[in-house]
């Protein structure tokens, strides 16, 4: 079912201002490669702190509590629905938070806009696993997006993973593997292991309410 548009989107949108960039393309095919569209991410924050950057942001709880947590990181949350990101923006901008700005688009668009090599982690909390096998090219798994995320990662970057859907994480296994990664400190039940610092999201707030387990990992480049 599809979302309902939100009332007075476009005017909301519009006043996230220079907290949210769009990365709008006719072209929907992953081939879309330009250079044109390059952020200058120094600029863009104002610092050469390292960048991190959550793929799938959705209403923003994540982001803008780690955002707060590591005022020293700076951070991109990218959201392909306009009716989901604005909240997130409207979230980031009432706390305050300055070293946030959110990417409205799919994920297979980064390359153009990011600079190669130049993000230090990749987040990705609860994305769609997509459970029919036709479908498995869209999740964020899916080799032909490890490609774009390994070419704008920092060589020993990683990509921590979280998930309550068993497939979908042991999918994630096979097609990191498989793309060059080494995978560590993997959990299968998350909240009952001794990790520590685990922020939570929306949607593991809910699912732990529920009692499911929650699937988490860590993916490093080699």
């Amino acid at each position: 079912m599809r979302m309902r548009r939100k009332k007075h989107l476009e005017e909301r949108l519009e006043a996230c201002g220079d907290k949210i960039i769009f990365m709008d393309r006719e072209d929907r095919s992953f081939a879309v490669k330009t250079s044109d569209s390059i952020l200058d991410l120094r600029a863009l924050f104002g610092s050469d702190r390292p960048i991190h950057m959550e793929i799938g942001c959705g209403k923003g709880k994540f982001i803008c509590d780690i955002a707060r947590q590591n005022p020293d990181i700076n951070y991109l949350a990218v959201e392909k629905a306009s009716n989901v990101i604005v909240d997130a923006v409207e979230k980031a901008i009432e706390l305050g938070i300055k070293n946030v700005v959110f990417l409205r688009g799919g994920a297979e668009y980064l390359e153009s806009y990011i600079p190669p090599h130049s993000i230090g982690r990749i987040y990705l909390n609860f994305s769609c696993p997509f459970p029919k096998k036709s479908y498995a090219s869209h999740r964020l798994t899916h080799h032909r997006f490890l490609e774009i995320y390994k070419a704008i990662m920092q060589q020993g970057a990683e990509i921590h993973q979280k998930t309550d859907n068993m497939q979908l994480f042991e999918f994630s296994i096979e097609e990191l593997s498989h793309s060059g990664f080494g995978i560590k400190n993997v959990s299968l039940d998350l909240h009952s292991s001794d990790f520590e610092g685990n922020i939570m999201t929306e949607y593991e707030t809910r699912f732990s309410e529920l009692g499911q387990p929650i699937y988490r990992l860590e993916a490093e480049i080699i």
